[in-house]
């Protein structure tokens, strides 16, 4: 039981009572104002007993550890592109194309086999003026709203902040390589601390995730002094959610590196994981958030001059020659090496490919191939992969789901990844087009 659905069962528990008492006094010379009496006080018990259900429910923790919580994640699924999306730095969930976020939507989802959402959201102007950087609290309601959602239908949501550390996003501030960092760090702890006291009583079904790809926009060896500010706003963020109390002392906390890229989170090129002094678990409650869209040009590429159609060792046209199989594998394996291993469960927040089927016959196949290829690696290294879902269907789309009538449009890449996810020692089945695009070559 949540808290808005308790909030609502006492307010009406409450007015019971109101008009049962006015009722008693206003005819107490009623032959059934003895009745009317017992009524009343049944319906006061009724509310004391919600309270009490209502205060153990929100005492209610399940403990899970590293295994427990990476099991229990299994695979996920972005709301993309809804309440992070935003026009002239105002937030909206329908600002870029997608109809209203429905609990329809959700449920369907979850009926697929997916266990976790994540929730992007952007902030910008819906944040008032310093000092007290004070959220829209209608946005807020909303977002909370989604969170419920969720974790009402017991799927785990990851919620983050995550057009606000844009340089391409208009009105964006988390910008990591501006002079005015006091007045960012002052301003990322106000927020963090408004929307972590809102949710410090949801239990460990919700998961607070810092922020999104944060970066100085300029892609390499990172910058060293924005670096730093990353690794001080990820503090900021632990202190910050663990200081508000409540079930936000032992929550599991996800945090990424530079821009989320595998090759650049780790010691030797400046990420530093947060001290977790205030955390009152008895084993490290923070995890690593990194993304995966390699190869680039497979993954995520729009320009369909340079676009590929095929990957892995099945590819006989239009592939590139690296981010292959093996790649996979390394990338996974370092990922269990310097994280899991430790004891820190890492989400890959956001994979995918981009729908290219309108310029390849055999690209389909190709791509369910490289999303369970993907995700059994995942697996197999203790990682919780989340598939990036932009709502958008067709070219270049991401989308798995019809969002307004909440039907399934990829069966088959949602089947893939749902095989890999199990766990089990398979041999993954060869591309479809695999054959066809051969016998094209050979022609």
């Amino acid at each position: 039981m949540k808290m808005k659905t308790i909030s609502r069962k006492l307010s009406l528990l409450l007015a019971a009572v109101l008009s049962l008492s006015l009722a008693g006094c206003s005819g107490s010379e009623n032959d059934n104002a003895g009745d009317a009496d017992v009524t009343e006080e049944t319906a006061a018990a009724e509310v004391t007993e919600e309270v009490t259900e209502a205060q153990s429910s929100h005492g209610e923790w399940d403990e899970l550890d590293q295994s427990a919580i990476t099991e229990a994640m299994g695979m996920g699924w972005n709301l993309g592109n809804q309440l992070e999306a935003s026009n002239a730095g105002i937030p909206s969930e329908t600002a870029w194309g997608n109809p209203v976020i429905t609990e329809e939507l959700i449920k369907a989802v979850k009926a697929q086999g997916f266990s976790t959402v994540r929730i992007p959201v952007s902030y910008l102007l819906k944040i008032g003026e310093g000092p007290d950087y004070t959220i829209d609290e209608a946005w807020l309601d909303r977002v909370q709203e989604v969170v419920d959602y969720v974790v009402d239908n017991d799927m785990f949501a990851v919620m983050n902040m995550h057009g606000d550390g844009y340089y391409t996003v208009d009105k964006a501030w988390l910008l990591c390589v501006d002079e005015n960092q006091d007045e960012i760090k002052a301003k990322y702890g106000a927020v963090w601390e408004q929307i972590a006291e809102r949710f410090k009583d949801y239990d460990e079904h919700l998961i607070f995730e810092s922020m999104n790809e944060e970066f100085d926009n300029t892609y390499g060896k990172p910058n060293a002094t924005g670096y730093e500010n990353i690794n001080s706003y990820n503090q900021i963020f632990v202190d910050t959610v663990r200081g508000t109390g409540s079930n936000n002392t032992k929550r599991w906390l996800l945090m990424p590196g530079w821009n989320t890229n595998i090759g650049y989170t780790n010691e030797a090129n400046g990420f530093v994981i947060p001290e977790d002094s205030l955390c009152e678990s008895d084993s490290p409650r923070i995890m690593i958030s990194v993304h995966y869209y390699d190869p680039y040009n497979f993954t995520l590429d729009e320009n369909m001059s340079s676009a590929k159609t095929q990957w892995g060792q099945y590819a006989t046209e239009n592939f590139d020659n690296w981010g292959q199989e093996d790649y996979v594998d390394s990338q996974m394996q370092t990922l269990n090496n310097d994280f899991v291993s430790k004891g820190y469960p890492v989400v890959i927040g956001e994979m995918g490919v981009q729908n290219k089927e309108h310029i390849s016959d055999t690209f389909p196949g190709f791509r369910r191939y490289w999303l369970e290829y993907v995700v059994k690696a995942a697996k197999k290294n203790g990682c919780i992969p989340v598939y990036w879902d932009n709502g958008w269907n067709g070219d270049k789309g991401f989308g798995l789901f019809d969002r307004t009538t909440c039907e399934v449009t990829q069966p088959e890449m949602i089947e893939a990844m749902m095989r890999a996810i199990s766990g089990e020692d398979y041999e993954i089945a060869p591309p479809e087009g695999a054959d066809s695009g051969a016998e094209d070559q050979a022609a």
